[in-house]
């Protein structure tokens, strides 16, 4: 006999009458003296089952069996909830169905945390992860993947609309410096040489470029052995996109369109297009960060003009030195307390400031705090003036060179923002960041390296300084940020050998490492490469922000915890000698 034709949450009222059979699990049970009630849950919802002994006496003697998550069986009659019964808050929750036949499947040990919940349960992350199959039966968590399929099938359908072909590139790669550490993969065939894990398909889809693929994408793995936090896992799905003969405009268009189809897949209304665009270093001195939310105001004001002649001697060194006075409003932030006051002043700190300074703007827009005695009274209306502050309004300040500056306000508007917790002007806010610096210090060697990858493109306004002033190089570089969030970075690439090999050069390459590295890529880029340029969207934290989730755990299957580890399966886990010794390894 068939253990399920029907779906238990998806009976209504209009089933009346009907004889069907369902299987699912139990999400509670409850006897009333001889009726006993049970709530039968699979994906697709609830449904109440009633036993009752005076009609189905076997069924209702298995019942009193039945505990939450046992596994079940059953069959019966759909019958209408009397209107006191109804219950509004399931789309089942007109209809019951009255059970003749129950079979017991399978029994449950007593779960180690509540799964019928329909918020988060309040329990620690480690054992909901120690127990994933349980922690993915609970509502939320369903709904989550099944907003992340849906999102993948309305990516799909566009993208193959629009003439893209999807290719599988490998995971077992070499290994090449992209920034994260390499997952490293021991060659049982060639001992002592190593596999990577890629951490992008960066250059294999260049390389479908070539091979005169055209358009082509993937929901790709991607693997970095990296530091972990809430939006970021050693292994993650990325919808990774390439194009040929395309402009900047041009892949911008088609990856609105994108992102309009994925929120409309699943149900959101997609941000209006085309979408706003900000240069990063304009990015960097309105909101003192590559991803800022706009969903907030708290823009930062530059007051460099202002100080330059100012006798608070704070204020006036920094603009003597090069550097600039800038500060952050923060209506509302006059309610602050001291002890958060001192916070903020010790977040300045921890981004690179010595302090921080501070005014209350009060009735009549005058200012009060530690610093206003040390302006004259046209500084402090100027102030007022470009801040556009009011009463009950904190201004905070950043005085110190532009760079450090944007790090120190791009953080306190960031706590600020949280602290205060004003309105969001809009439920998303979508934007493109674009032209990113081609190449960065490095914090540790001191040295040059590059911001995003080093295949990017330069700018064309910037190419020939790529060797004269390589840290004034900007990249025809785009990065899509939700909320916030950076989703994702893309550029043109470089499909010329001289300009890609200038670059690695430029990073303090050898040629005789660019080519033990990049040989075979270079060579590549010889025969005929087009022009091109794509994008790596991170799906997974797409799919976090669309769930309102706070972690891309949410979102994924079967994530790691912040050490790397699986509770569930104990992975990272020993291996035995003989396979050590098969591969020719010896642990020190």
């Amino acid at each position: 006999m068939t253990l399920r034709e029907t779906l238990p949450g998806e009976l209504r009222s209009a089933d009346v009458g009907r004889e069907v059979r369902l299987a699912g699990w139990v999400a509670r049970r409850r006897d009333h003296g001889g009726l006993i009630f049970i709530d039968l849950r699979d994906r697709s919802g609830i449904v109440q089952l009633t036993v009752d002994p005076s009609h189905a006496p076997e069924a209702h003697a298995l019942a009193e069996q039945v505990r939450s998550e046992y596994v079940l069986a059953v069959g019966g009659v759909v019958l209408a909830r009397s209107p006191e019964t109804v219950n509004p808050n399931l789309p089942t929750g007109e209809v019951e169905v009255r059970i003749a036949t129950l079979e017991i499947l399978n029994r449950a040990t007593t779960p180690p945390f509540e799964i019928e919940s329909a918020e988060q349960v309040d329990v620690d992350e480690t054992l909901r992860l120690r127990y994933r199959y349980l922690d993915l039966r609970r509502a939320p968590m369903l709904a989550n993947l099944e907003l992340r399929n849906a999102a993948v099938q309305a990516a799909r359908a566009y993208l193959n609309a629009n003439r893209f072909i999807e290719v599988e590139t490998p995971y077992l790669t070499r290994s090449s410096p992209e920034g994260a550490r390499d997952f490293l993969v021991p060659s049982r065939l060639q001992p002592h040489r190593f596999y990577a894990l890629p951490q992008s398909p960066q250059m294999f889809k260049q390389i479908l470029m070539l091979a005169g693929m055209d358009r082509y994408y993937q929901f790709a793995r991607c693997f970095r052995d990296e530091d972990l936090r809430a939006d970021r896992q050693p292994e993650h799905t990325q919808i990774d996109i390439e194009t040929a003969f395309l402009t900047v405009p041009e892949i911008r268009g088609l990856l609105e369109g994108l992102m309009s189809a994925i929120f409309e897949g699943v149900g959101e209304t997609p941000p209006a297009t085309p979408l706003p665009r900000l240069s990063y270093d304009e990015a960097m001195r309105r909101y003192g960060t590559d991803k800022p939310d706009l969903r907030y105001g708290l823009e930062i004001v530059e007051l460099s003009d202002t100080f330059a002649a100012s006798g608070f001697k704070v204020f006036r060194a920094a603009v003597d030195g090069g550097g600039v006075v800038r500060a952050v409003r923060a209506p509302g932030g006059g309610s602050l307390s001291r002890a958060q006051i001192d916070r903020l002043t010790e977040l300045a700190r921890e981004h690179g400031a010595k302090g921080m300074a501070y005014v209350y703007v009060e009735e009549g827009r005058a200012l009060r705090g530690p610093i206003v005695k040390f302006l004259a009274e046209a500084e402090q209306t100027a102030l007022v003036e470009k801040v556009g502050g009011g009463p009950g309004d904190l201004v905070v300040f950043a005085a110190d060179d532009a760079p450090v500056a944007a790090e120190v306000l791009g953080a306190l508007r960031l706590a600020l923002i949280d602290l205060l917790t004003p309105a969001p002007s809009c439920r998303w806010a979508l934007l493109w960041v674009e032209e990113f610096p081609l190449f960065e210090i490095d914090a540790e060697s001191g040295g040059l390296t590059y911001g995003h990858n080093p295949f990017s493109l330069p700018t064309e306004a910037t190419m020939p300084l790529l060797e004269s002033d390589p840290l004034a190089v900007r990249g025809a570089q785009y990065d899509l940020v939700l909320n916030g969030v950076e989703l994702g970075s893309g550029s043109l690439r470089n499909h010329d050998a001289a300009v890609q090999r200038a670059i690695l050069r430029a990073l303090g390459m050898s040629d005789a490492r660019i080519d033990e590295a990049f040989g075979w890529f270079l060579e590549a880029l010889q025969y005929g490469a087009p022009p091109h340029g794509g994008i790596g969207l991170g799906f997974d934290r797409i799919v976090m922000l669309l769930a309102g989730a706070d972690s891309i755990r949410d979102v994924i299957a079967f994530p790691k915890t912040s050490s790397g580890g699986d509770p569930m399966t104990g992975a990272p886990g020993a291996v035995t000698a003989e396979q050590l010794r098969e591969l020719r390894l010896r642990l020190g």
